[in-house]
């Protein structure tokens, strides 16, 4: 399973590392110790934590924020649901949920598991820029 370090798991969630921390003092995001007596998160535990931390960012609907996607999102798998042929892949990249379609046999050979890093590339005939409404 993947384990991340405060400072990589920070990154991740585009926090700072004192909330990481203060997330871990707090029982909202639980951590062990490595070998080398580092803390450590769960790589599962870092993508439930951030499904959550992205929903408290983004709210419902309209937030107001300019925005224009990128081509390449990295982030944490947070959800794999394989069948005979095909695999839907979820991964939560900031605040940001990318879900893709491979093929199983895609997604077995790159160990796609909830909480394994992962980087979606995505290439779009249609890119859509938003901003928020000019004041009259």
């Amino acid at each position: 399973m993947s384990q991340f370090r405060i400072s990589e798991a920070a990154g991740l969630l585009g926090v700072s590392d004192d909330t990481v921390r203060r997330w871990v003092d707090d029982g909202r995001l639980p951590s062990s110790t490595d070998a080398a007596g580092r803390k450590v998160v769960e790589g599962v535990d870092l993508a439930r934590r951030a499904q959550e931390h992205a929903a408290q960012i983004n709210g419902p609907g309209e937030d107001g924020v300019g925005r224009s996607a990128r081509n390449r999102f990295t982030g944490l798998v947070t959800r794999v649901l394989a069948d005979g042929v095909m695999a839907q892949v979820e991964l939560q990249c900031g605040p940001y949920r990318v879900v893709s379609l491979i093929s199983r046999e895609a997604a077995e050979e790159l160990g796609l598991e909830p909480g394994s890093l992962a980087t979606a590339v995505v290439k779009a005939t249609t890119v859509i820029i938003e901003t928020p409404k000019a004041s009259s």
